[in-house]
Formats: C-alpha cells, sequence, structure tokens
C-alpha cells in the first residue's frame, strides 16, 4: 500500500478552487475532498497535485487524505486540527524568509522558530483568526548549509563531492527535513503558501554575477546540481503557485502527466534551458500573480531571471520586467510585490551596492577587486542592479498615482537576516491638493529560523546611519551615479531574531506586525498602521 512520505500542503486557493501537493513512496491515485489525481514519477520519488474545484466562496471544507482508497493523513493522534479548505477573503497575510532546517541538537542552537510558534499559538484559536495565505520568500532549504544528519547521510551515498546536494533525491531529503516538522506540516496544510526561490535554494551567491557563473561551470558537479535544483525547485515549489487555469495550459506539466514513466530527465533538461541566459532573456518566468480578491500578489524571481552576461546587469530582463508592469496594473485595493531581495535597503547599503556595481564593471584590476568584493560581501540587491532599481521605482511610482490607484502598495521581502519597515516617497508624491496617492512601503521579515553571525547586528545598525549615508551618496554623485528616483523612511527597525510578518487588510487599509519567537511563545516587536 502507498504511503504518504510529506504532505498535504495546501497550495493556490481562491473563491471556488484549491490544489493541494503530496509526495507518496509509490504510484497511487490521490484523492482529496472527492477530487482525484495520478501521481508522477521523479526518479524514487511520487508526486501529485490535486485540483478541488466547485468549491463555494465563503466556506471551510473539511478534507483528508486518501492514497488508493486507504485514508492516510490526518494522522488520527494528531494534536492539531483536521486540514481544511478555506474560501475566504485574505484579511491576515503571513510572510517571511531563511528558514534552516532544525539540527538534532536540543535546545534548537539557531532559536525557537517563527513559524512553529505561529502554528502552536494558531491551532487554539478559532479558525476566524487564522491567516489566509502565507508566503514565503525564498531560503525554504540550505542547499549549501545541510545539517550534520543530511551530510552523515550523503557520506553514505557517496564520497565526493564531499557535503555537496546534487541529485533530485538529495534535494528532495532538504524538503523532507524541513517540511516534515509536525508544526510546519499542519500550518502547511491549513494556510494557502505561495513561495518562491532565493540563493541557498539552490547555493549560496546563486547568479551573483557572470564572473560567478564561469567559476561555477568550473566545478565538474555544478551541471547535474543545477539542473538537480531547479527541476526539485519546480516539483516542490513553483508547481502549487500555478492557478488551475494555468495548469490546464501549462506544457511542461501536460508532458510530466502524460508520459506515464520517469520524468526525471525530462525536468532536469527543463531545468538546463531555464537556466540559460539567451539574447538577453530566459525561457522560463518563475515570476507569478495571485490574486486574493481585492488584494493582488505580484512575486518576482529575483535570482535565476538575473541577465548578467550582457552590458548592463539586470535584476529581471525586460521581457520580464514588461510583464511585470503589465500585471502591477489592475483593479485592486491593495498591490503586494513579494520579492525575496529588498528594494529599499538601509541607506549606506543602498549607496554602497551601486557604488560596487560601478566598480565591478571596471576594466583591470579595479574590477576584479569590486567583484571579489561583490561576492564576499553579497552584494547582489537590487540596488546593484541599478538599472533594475530604478526601473522599479518608476513602477511604484506609476502604481501608486493617479485614477485608480490601490490603498496600499507593500514589497514584501526577506533574505537580509534583520527585519525593518519603510516607507517610500517620490517626487511626484506633493502633487496637486487633494490628489490620492497610495502609500509605498518596504517591509522586509527574515530570518523565521536562524542565526546570522553575530557581526552582523552591528553592521545593520551601522547601515541605517545618516552620516554614513551621506558621505556614500556624495561618492555615488562624484562617480556618475543618477540620483535616487525615490526617497525612503525607516519605520521601524532594525529587528533581528527569528520572526513572522503579518499583513492584516481591512478594506483599503492595512496594518503591519513583526512577531518575534522567544521560548515562551511569540513577542510582538512592532505594528504600523500603514
Amino acid at each position: 500500500m502507498a504511503q504518504l512520505v510529506l504532505g498535504p500542503v495546501l497550495r493556490h486557493v481562491d473563491l471556488s478552487s484549491a490544489t493541494v501537493w503530496v509526495e507518496t513512496d509509490a504510484a497511487c491515485e490521490v484523492a482529496i475532498a472527492g477530487h482525484r489525481a495520478e501521481t508522477f514519477q521523479v526518479g524514487e520519488q511520487h508526486f501529485a497535485l490535486v485540483v478541488v474545484e466547485g468549491l463555494e466562496p465563503g466556506t471551510t471544507t473539511p478534507y483528508d487524505v486518501r492514497l488508493d482508497g486507504d485514508v492516510v493523513w490526518p494522522p488520527p493522534d494528531s494534536p492539531f486540527p483536521a486540514p481544511s479548505i478555506r474560501t475566504t477573503p485574505v484579511r491576515r497575510l503571513l510572510f517571511g524568509s531563511c528558514r534552516a532546517a532544525k539540527g538534532e541538537g536540543t535546545p534548537d542552537k539557531l532559536g525557537p522558530d517563527a513559524l512553529d510558534a505561529y502554528a502552536l499559538r494558531m491551532k487554539d484559536e478559532p479558525q476566524e483568526r487564522w491567516p489566509e495565505a502565507l508566503v514565503l520568500l525564498g531560503d525554504q532549504v540550505y542547499a549549501d548549509e545541510p545539517t550534520p544528519r543530511v551530510k552523515r547521510w550523503l557520506a553514505e551515498r557517496r564520497p565526493e563531492p564531499a557535503g555537496e546536494v546534487v541529485s533530485f533525491r538529495e534535494y528532495a531529503e532538504l524538503y523532507h527535513e524541513s517540511w516534515a516538522d509536525p508544526e510546519i506540516r499542519w500550518l502547511m496544510s491549513v494556510v494557502p503558501t505561495s513561495m518562491i526561490f532565493d540563493d541557498h535554494d539552490v547555493r549560496d551567491d546563486w547568479n551573483t554575477s557572470h564572473t560567478w557563473r564561469e567559476q561555477m561551470a568550473t566545478k565538474r558537479w555544478w551541471p547535474e546540481r543545477i539542473r538537480a535544483g531547479l527541476a526539485s525547485y519546480w516539483v516542490y515549489q513553483h508547481l502549487g503557485n500555478l492557478s488551475p487555469d494555468e495548469l490546464a495550459t501549462d506544457e511542461l506539466y501536460a508532458k510530466v502527466r502524460s508520459t506515464g514513466g520517469d520524468v526525471q530527465e525530462l525536468l532536469e533538461d527543463f531545468a538546463e534551458r531555464a537556466d540559460r541566459e539567451v539574447d538577453g532573456g530566459k525561457s522560463t518566468r518563475w515570476s507569478y500573480r495571485r490574486d486574493f480578491g481585492r488584494v493582488r500578489l505580484l512575486v518576482i524571481d529575483t535570482r535565476s531571471g538575473r541577465i548578467l552576461a550582457g552590458p548592463r546587469r539586470l535584476m529581471v530582463g525586460d521581457g520580464e520586467f514588461a510583464w511585470i508592469e503589465e500585471n502591477a496594473r489592475g483593479d485592486f485595493d491593495h498591490l503586494l510585490v513579494g520579492s525575496s531581495l529588498p528594494w529599499l535597503m538601509p541607506h549606506a547599503l543602498s549607496h554602497f551596492q551601486s557604488l560596487n556595481e560601478r566598480m565591478a564593471g571596471l576594466p583591470g584590476w579595479r574590477g576584479r577587486v569590486g567583484e571579489k568584493v561583490r561576492q564576499v560581501a553579497d552584494l547582489e540587491h537590487w540596488p546593484a542592479f541599478r538599472a533594475s532599481f530604478e526601473r522599479m521605482a518608476r513602477l511604484l511610482e506609476r502604481i501608486s498615482g493617479g485614477e485608480g490607484a490601490p490603498g496600499t502598495v507593500c514589497v514584501l521581502s526577506g533574505d537580509v537576516h534583520h527585519s525593518y519597515a519603510a516607507r517610500a516617497t517620490f517626487a511626484s508624491s506633493a502633487g496637486a491638493a487633494g490628489s490620492v496617492r497610495a502609500k509605498v512601503y518596504q517591509l522586509v521579515c527574515s530570518p523565521v529560523h536562524n542565526e546570522p553571525p553575530w557581526v552582523f547586528r552591528p553592521a545593520f545598525r551601522l547601515s541605517w546611519s545618516k552620516p554614513i549615508a551621506r558621505v556614500l551618496r556624495w561618492w555615488a554623485d562624484r562617480r556618475g551615479i543618477s540620483p535616487d528616483p525615490v526617497a525612503w523612511q525607516k519605520l521601524s527597525g532594525p529587528h533581528f531574531g527569528n520572526s513572522v510578518g503579518v499583513l492584516e487588510i481591512d478594506g483599503r487599509a492595512a496594518r503591519f506586525r513583526l512577531e518575534t519567537a522567544t521560548d515562551e511563545g511569540l513577542e510582538e516587536v512592532t505594528a504600523l498602521t500603514l
């Protein structure tokens, strides 16, 4: 009899449909809420994405998971409420990034997991207080920093390359270790979850620069690693980001379902093509859009979509940015832009990254030094792609002004191992008297479960220093870097510790809270009316 390995993970949910993802140990039929799907095979493993349609808006539908007719989830002794699908408007959305798996030590060396703490509080609350959406903004697994248990497991499989996750099965082990956590497994079975990768999902500093890509290409195991990394991302994360309508027209998904055998080579060939840069673009768009009633979530791929070989470094290619601009328009109350990397950084860091981009592009030893600093200091956020940073500023300025502007525009980010909130303003914000503009914010929550080196804390505090920022802006002026097209002011932070961001929606109004995990549970460290 087939067994459930991982899941159920509740993914895309709207007012009338849902998708639920599972992994099993054998081929079987998966049934959820009266809807069925056959598993597909990737190497040793089997997966299914069940599309549940015909749901009534504003209702709650309990469900279980059946494999070939046998109920396998929830466990009969589960301490958590039974899983269910809620087709209610989004009033509360969670977000965060950087969630390392727990080690074997007790207590956890990384401190309490903020999502664990949230799930434990949630299970004792009425459903009316549960969040309706969860957005995970990168680093769901740490492929370059496996736990001691995974390192031992890798060593038992093969001697070389030591400690490196290379194959699809090895990437899968990272997801097994992270998502099998009982609290997370339950949370993801009841809260619709959207995901996007960041560097650690594949490799630290992934796609920092063209030089980095050339350096990685010299490692004989890298081609297999990038193929497996992107193929496993497609299976574990990307597939569930798609709506039922998008799934119905997705050519790769159709091939996967119709092949009738092992599709690992098919997915890894696709992954290899997705990694290539061709004529200033990429063959695959990992960015996606989700609408939660009057709230639009636009998630941007800030890793694989980078254009690095041309005369300009771009966070995403021109074609994909045009798609972003098109989908940022519409009739909604709030626009949420999901970007694993912050658009607005601490001022000193922002100016320094733009300076470094300029230096790394110089010929000779100065360019080599600039490139070395870029890689060592992780100078690869939006300001380090100056053309993209400015284009994003122009886009958000247009979206936030004029007739039909939303109530707020919030850029949700992670990555930087500290949390903060900042308010953006544009020159056009001082428009005609009585004009209405959306408020634009950068909201950062990182990490959910990790512990950066101690030096990060004083460094990030100093990076908000106004005197240091003025000196670096003066230097940027001297180097011919264009003036910032946006001004921003820190409203809260920097905050440290394992945290989860909470965005509460009430019509055209919104509120942001940051909750940090302690040994006793969650502590609210900031609350802002947006």
